[in-house]
């Protein structure tokens, strides 16, 4: 840290000047580390109005270059900053095959988790499978696993995660509904072990909202389906 760089901003190399010769332009890759610095970065409330300045003044860009590498986070770096943490889904693991599961139909316990168009029959005596698999998420750049067991029958399919690493418990956490302030510091202090900061309860809220919207993608989904028809 020093007086020129009291952020520790990442140096960069610009590329060139925009076309109305305003600001500095940078690479992609680069203008998604400047777009993540004013989220990521811990400021001190005594400084927040400094920030933004030194941050424009040091990579001498504008608010219109700083919009654009809003976008260009958006478009390509396929991640959600969500209350100064950033979350990023990472691939997906089919860890065993289809198991046939045998169960008797009942309205009241048909599945309403999604569909997401997973081609199957819609018959109420449908087949249903389970399948073991595990999708990779990313805090912070931090490589975080979270396992989870696939029930599929029909064209409907639910989810069903274990307990064991620190993303699970996150979900667990939520799920149980429970304000337990000892469970929270302790998932913070698993946090803090891998360098990740607090989190509070909205933040925590919202990961799981995240995790919950990206355990099933459309290449997923593709791989599920030809498993369903081999199996059929």
């Amino acid at each position: 840290m020093t007086n020129d760089n009291p952020y520790n901003f990442l140096p960069f190399q610009p590329t060139g000047r925009n076309e109305t010769d305003t600001a500095n332009t940078y690479a992609p890759e680069d203008m998604i580390k400047i777009y993540e610095q004013q989220f990521l970065i811990q400021v001190s409330e005594a400084q927040l109005t400094e920030f933004l300045p030194a941050l424009k003044s040091f990579y001498d860009i504008d608010n219109h270059t700083l919009d654009v590498s809003a976008i260009i986070f958006d478009a390509i770096a396929d991640a959600s900053i969500i209350y100064n943490h950033k979350i990023k889904v990472g691939r997906y693991q089919i860890l065993a095959g289809l198991v046939k599961e045998t169960i008797e139909y009942d309205e009241d316990n048909k599945s309403d988790s999604g569909t997401d168009g997973i081609d199957s029959n819609d018959s109420e005596e449908a087949q249903a499978y389970t399948l073991e698999c595990k999708r990779t998420f990313f805090i912070n750049d931090i490589e975080m696993p979270y396992y989870f067991n696939l029930f599929i029958q029909g064209d409907s399919y639910s989810t069903l995660t274990k307990q064991d690493t620190l993303l699970e418990q996150i979900y667990w956490f939520v799920s149980d509904g429970a304000e337990d302030n000892e469970r929270l510091e302790a998932i913070n202090a698993q946090l803090a072990s891998l360098g990740i900061r607090a989190m509070d309860l909205t933040t925590i809220y919202e990961i799981v909202n995240y995790v919950e919207d990206s355990i099933i993608d459309d290449a997923m989904i593709e791989t599920l389906n030809k498993l369903l028809d081999d199996a059929e």
